[in-house]
């Protein structure tokens, strides 16, 4: 057994680096090529070496933690923080917890633009970077990195590129997953079914696994689709080769023959009964009761839920990856940490130590062990803990393997407004079960004017 679980880290390990990129940062006489976002090689030239001094914690200080990790997860950032505060004389974290991240985003940017009640540390969501890297929100965490030896090559090309802003380190990998379909296996071994792997054929499964009540209304619906985020609906759309941004930068494809027929699908499940769009207050919690309480057959979700799922329902919980298309490709989600870039210099020191202990080897698998969320270090992998990681959670091997199917997601500045704009139309088209294609223009309009204005 022990054997073959060393074997499956070995491939995790070779999966993982297929993740990340094709290479690591190669040193020359000239200065470091790294892999850019659209692909290219940039060439930094050579600098002085960086002066540690200038990134030292002299004096004790107190720095604030804003998070979005909800109550299921206190437990742990409680052991973490207090961990971190045992383990040196001079630096206190305090943790918040603010909300979601739409929330995070909305308290910070206030912050920001008051110059006032920033807070030492912050996660965000892993869209807002391009936003927050543009808008000079962020520190350059460039030469905290470089004075303290972190390696960042151990996080690998991929999660690099998705935590910078024009070669800059804006933010550092912290919390990530990616989207999954769960569900319940116990129902799915008495009906004799299997998740497909093409979205074509979703109808006739979603079809084969609803159950409806005498008077036609559904009983157990095939599935649940969030739509608080358009994250969970995304990647339907971009393995049907939807380019949401396309590559000029200020227009969409989202009122395209492929789009439309992905959008007027996904409205046909609804329209069966097959499926319900989750929104409004409390959706989040609504769907993951229906799928305890055994009225829905899956649920789209993030992977970072796994351990709260399996805790709470009485039946074995199933992982399984989205059906595509074209391409069979998910996204990165989750979270990143950064530093407000208007915090003083002695609360920016603190606050790297911290984000520096946060994403460290040892406090990583912890993470990933008592959270749900993926480990992000290649270094862990090849741990005993990392093992005992897929011994205890085996529905993980879904993801692992398809770790070099999980991409960076979409940076543009004008994302959250972009995202906010499909979310609304996508909600009120099936909901009051209006024209796709009708719809979708309108909603295109409005996503090229914004891309345009940025």
């Amino acid at each position: 057994m022990k054997k073959r679980l060393l074997s499956v880290m070995l491939v995790l390990s070779v999966c993982f680096t297929m993740l990340v990129g094709c290479g690591k940062k190669q040193p020359t006489e000239t200065g470091t090529k790294v892999e850019s976002e659209t692909g290219k090689q940039s060439e930094t030239e050579n600098k002085e070496p960086v002066d540690a001094s200038k990134y030292e914690v002299t004096e004790p200080i107190t720095i604030k933690w804003w998070h979005a990790l909800e109550d299921q997860y206190s437990h742990v950032v409680e052991k973490v923080v207090n961990d971190f505060n045992n383990s040196q004389d001079l630096i206190t974290v305090e943790a918040e917890y603010i909300g979601s991240y739409s929330d995070v985003n909305e308290a910070l940017v206030a912050a920001h633009a008051a110059g006032t009640g920033l807070p030492g540390v912050v996660v965000a969501n892993t869209p807002y970077v391009a936003e927050y890297g543009a808008s000079g929100l962020t520190e350059d965490l460039t030469p905290y990195i470089e004075s303290s030896g972190m390696n960042m090559d151990d996080f690998g090309m991929g999660l690099v590129n998705a935590t910078s802003y024009e070669g800059k380190q804006v933010s550092v990998p912290f919390l990530i997953s990616t989207q999954v379909m769960y569900y319940n296996k116990d129902m799915a071994n008495e009906l004799g079914v299997t998740i497909p792997t093409k979205i074509d054929d979703m109808d006739e499964f979603l079809k084969s696994v609803t159950k409806f009540n005498a008077d036609g209304t559904t009983a157990v619906y095939g599935t649940i689709i969030p739509g608080w985020d358009q994250w969970y609906f995304e990647t339907f759309y971009l393995n049907k080769g939807v380019n949401i941004v396309n590559e000029d930068g200020i227009t969409t494809d989202l009122d395209s023959e492929a789009a439309v027929e992905v959008a007027d699908k996904i409205k046909g499940w609804c329209d069966n009964g097959y499926a319900y769009w989750a929104f409004g207050q409390d959706a989040s919690s609504t769907m993951r009761q229906n799928f305890i309480d055994k009225k829905a057959f899956s649920v789209l979700h993030t992977s970072s839920l796994y351990n709260t799922y399996v805790n709470s329902c009485d039946f074995e919980v199933g992982m399984a990856w989205y059906p595509g298309d074209k391409t069979n490709n998910s996204e990165v989600g989750g979270c990143v940490l950064l530093i407000p870039s208007k915090n003083d210099q002695a609360v920016k020191n603190a606050s790297f130590k911290f984000l520096e202990y946060l994403v460290s080897e040892d406090v990583n698998m912890t993470w990933a062990t008592d959270t749900g969320y993926m480990p992000t270090r290649k270094s862990v992998l090849e741990t005993e803990e990392a093992q005992k990681f897929l011994a205890e959670k085996p529905a993980f091997q879904a993801i692992f393997d398809n770790l070099d199917l999980i991409n960076p997601r979409i940076q543009n500045k004008a994302w959250s407004q972009l995202a906010e704009i499909w979310k609304s139309y996508m909600s009120k088209t099936i909901t009051e079960k209006l024209d796709v294609q009708e719809q979708m223009g309108y909603m295109a309009e409005e996503i090229n004017e914004i891309l345009a204005d940025q």
